[in-house]
């Protein structure tokens, strides 16, 4: 059998580049990671032997490198938690604290399977909220291609027609064929602009006082600002509850819940609650001061939670609640956008019918 070919130390440079740089973990990869780990420990193998089952297994070249530089560091002596902390981008702080919680008590296997049982309750929100987004994507996608299609094809033939007649044109085809010379014309001016006010919408976006006032807005939106709501309660209750069955105490599970919460007020609620819990105030009171992003209901179930001893189980049941919720808002998301969908393109239509319809029928009327 032919040895494999040696790689020069460029070329191995370069493979290394581009498995550092270029190939992408999935959220798949780091669950099955997660589980087979979970998995393994609880058959009685050690974290060491784990993960060098693991790295051969794995197929994903940046991940199997990771595992073994992973192995490497923990054979040395140092613990799971510690060595994970240096991968943020792989594993976020709430996994690598979740496993350091196990480390402490001596259940990993339980952290893991935590850790395991959270990442597939994100993932499905997730893909509720995605799957829900596909249909208006598409149809949006339908309407500039068709938009783009007309503009340069359609009318220009239909206005030639127009602008060869002495007739006085109504406003409505006038504002029509400027608009339609103006995209032939000038198509690439449209681009520059679009493209740079995607850039600099992004860039104001890392401002924090910009930012926060768009997401201030977001949440006050009809329609949408309830499902953004409903959609961070999720991720809220989800996180925490996870973090509190990992015997996290709760004011480090609340500052870390607050970093996988997208919207920058809810983020800022839950850090100023991680501080007002170091005071000794309970987390129902802290959330009842901040009724726009935390409802009645769920500052009453965490307090009842508070007094019976049972935080985690009655935030279980919130997120609960709220995954059924999105679940339910995003079934229905499609029936609640296309009466916005068919009123744009009934006034696009409509628009250009009568833009192209009355100069015909004057000419008409002249002839």
């Amino acid at each position: 059998m032919a040895e494999a070919k040696k790689l020069s130390p460029f070329q191995q440079k370069m493979n290394d580049w581009y498995v550092d740089h270029l190939v992408r973990i999935s959220f798949v990869e780091k669950y099955m990671f997660v589980h087979h780990l979970q998995i393994m420990t609880k058959a009685g193998l050690s974290i060491v032997s784990s993960l060098h089952v693991l790295s051969q297994e794995i197929e994903n070249k940046k991940l199997k490198k990771v595992i073994g530089e992973i192995k490497a560091q923990v054979e040395t002596g140092l613990q799971l938690s510690e060595v994970l902390a240096k991968y943020p981008k792989i594993f976020p702080p709430i996994y690598v604290s979740m496993i350091g919680a196990g480390e402490t008590a001596g259940k990993m296997e339980e952290a893991l399977a935590q850790i395991s049982n959270q990442m597939k309750k994100s993932q499905q929100l997730t893909s509720k909220i995605r799957g829900a987004l596909i249909y208006p994507a598409v149809i949006m996608a339908a309407m500039i291609g068709i938009s783009i299609f007309v503009v340069f094809y359609i009318l220009p033939k239909i206005m030639v027609m127009f602008e060869e007649t002495s007739v006085e044109l109504p406003l409505a085809t006038k504002i029509l064929i400027w608009i339609t010379k103006f995209a032939q014309g000038y198509w690439w001016l449209i681009l520059i602009v679009i493209i740079g006010a995607i850039i600099g919408f992004n860039r104001l976006m890392k401002m924090p006082n910009f930012k926060r006032a768009v997401h201030t807005l977001s949440l006050r939106l009809p329609i949408f600002g309830v499902i953004f709501k409903k959609v961070n309660l999720a991720r809220f209750t989800i996180t925490l509850s996870s973090l509190l069955a990992s015997t996290i105490p709760i004011i480090e599970a609340t500052r870390i819940a607050s970093e996988v919460l997208g919207n920058v007020i809810y983020r800022d609620n839950l850090l100023e609650a991680s501080e007002s819990l170091k005071k000794g105030e309970p987390l129902s009171e802290i959330l009842a001061r901040y009724p726009q992003t935390f409802p009645p209901m769920v500052t009453e179930m965490i307090m009842v939670g508070e007094q019976s001893g049972k935080v985690e189980n009655m935030l279980g049941e919130l997120s609960e609640y709220y995954s059924n919720e999105v679940d339910a808002t995003m079934n229905n998301f499609t029936a609640i956008i296309e009466p916005v969908i068919i009123l744009m393109l009934g006034v696009g239509v409509a628009g250009i019918a009568v833009a192209v319809i009355m100069p015909m029928y004057t000419l008409a009327q002249n002839v």
